[in-house]
């Protein structure tokens, strides 16, 4: 018998994808979502580009691709820009170390923004510090949240008043 080539009609339950294990059941845009750092709005743009340049349709389940579409649509994920993607969609517009947009993805991401974190510590701006200390980064509010370490119990306002005449009127009577 001879070897069927072509595309397969046959529909995988798992997809492998930049990296990351994707349920073969859910359409192009909802699975490409499930990537760490492509949203939603990214996902979206990939799944349009998917559609002109390589005629696969936005509601195809992506286990449905054969391996060269899947191939396509990595491609797409590694350089968005290359095929038409705004760079405002980009999540690392006008890198720091070689001033070009990019897309990063999957570990790249995780371990850019380490370093990134590490070199504004090192550098000792602000931000450093902030990250240095654990605290808030980006201005939120630090007096009921982002509480670290062991708690403290609180007093009641009308509690504390009752407990301090008390300890008074006990030295008294010795």
């Amino acid at each position: 018998m001879a070897e069927q080539r072509g595309p397969s009609k046959k529909e995988e339950s798992i997809v492998r994808i930049a990296g990351r294990d994707i349920n073969g059941s859910f359409p192009i845009a909802k699975a490409l979502n499930q990537v760490k750092g492509i949203g939603l709005n990214m996902a979206r743009g990939i799944a349009l580009i998917a559609e002109r340049k390589f005629d696969i349709k936005t509601s195809t389940q992506i286990g449905s691709l054969d391996d060269k579409q899947v191939e396509e649509l990595e491609s797409v994920i590694k350089e968005p820009a290359k095929f038409g993607i705004p760079t405002f969609l980009l999540n690392r517009q006008r890198d720091t170390d070689t001033n070009q947009s990019m897309h990063l993805v999957g570990s790249d991401l995780i371990v850019r923004t380490r370093q990134d974190i590490e070199a504004e510590i090192r550098s000792q701006s602000w931000r450093g510090f902030r990250h240095q200390y654990r605290q808030k980064v980006r201005g939120q509010r630090t007096r009921s949240t982002g509480r670290t370490g062991e708690t403290i119990g609180v007093m009641k306002k009308s509690v504390a008043p009752a407990t301090a005449g008390a300890k008074p009127a006990e030295e008294k009577k010795k």
